[in-house]
């Protein structure tokens, strides 16, 4: 059973991957690509929907929620597409991890967490 999970876990990071090459390839329609750009960062992200210390609920979005947007971007794609960007995909497989981009989107995240309490912050009371 390890193995069943340990494989479907390689095929979704590599749905991941196949997501955003689709996102950023002109063949793919602009709606599957803005399915496909927000599944991918989402995925990418370090940050969380629910928060993983929460109990039981914290790993519902990579458990369940995750795989089930990732199946509804992948059928947003031509199927000929999506085996060419899987095919894409697995060939990255093997490149070193970039950790410019990592680093990249926490700032994005911390930016726009940033500019939220700003603006909730700083506007005045009204009672």
């Amino acid at each position: 059973m390890l193995t069943r999970v340990k494989r479907w876990a390689r095929r979704i990071k590599r749905d991941v991957e196949a997501l955003w090459i689709a996102a950023r390839d002109p063949r793919v329609p602009w709606y599957a690509k803005a399915v496909c750009a927000a599944i991918a960062a989402y995925a990418l992200s370090p940050i969380d929907l629910i928060p993983d210390f929460i109990p039981v609920l914290g790993y519902l979005d990579e458990i369940v929620l995750l795989p089930l947007a990732i199946l509804l971007a992948v059928r947003l794609v031509p199927p000929q597409l999506m085996a060419e960007f899987r095919a894409k995909a697995d060939s990255r497989a093997d490149r070193p991890v970039s950790w410019v981009a990592a680093a990249s989107i926490v700032i994005l995240w911390i930016a726009a967490a940033i500019l939220l309490l700003w603006l909730f912050w700083s506007r005045p009371m009204t009672g």
